[in-house]
């Protein structure tokens, strides 16, 4: 099957952009996209738990939380439970707004293949 598509002959072009030019990369990024997601169901969640459920290891978790935090999209709290240091990770309301919009973006691009009768 050869796919055809029409490319606008300027970015200025009134045609609507492809889907995908939503996704925020910062975003959509799996192990990003995991953390703001489970942060987005509880009011905070602790690390060891994103480090659970992500599958990840202590410093690649670590990375990824720098990115998000830098972006201003979650917010980290250090403090100890019992004599145990923890984080805790909020997603902040600029996270939920990032969050809402990379959903709408693959609603959007599974919206697109569906009405266009391609296999999902």
């Amino acid at each position: 099957m050869t796919a055809t598509t029409t490319t606008p002959a300027h970015p200025d072009d009134t045609q609507a952009l492809h889907p995908t030019q939503a996704l925020d990369d910062t975003v959509h990024q799996r192990v990003r996209l995991g953390v703001l997601s489970i942060a987005r169901e509880a009011d905070q969640v602790e690390f060891g738990f994103l480090k659970h459920q992500l599958a990840v290891t202590d410093g690649n978790l670590s990375r990824h939380l720098k990115v998000l935090e830098s972006s201003g999209l979650i917010a980290m709290r250090k403090g100890y439970e019992g004599r145990r240091p923890r984080t805790w990770i909020s997603i902040t309301p600029k996270g939920k707004r990032a969050l809402d919009a990379e959903i709408q973006a693959l609603r959007e691009l599974v919206h697109r293949l569906d009405t266009r009768g391609t296999p999902l």
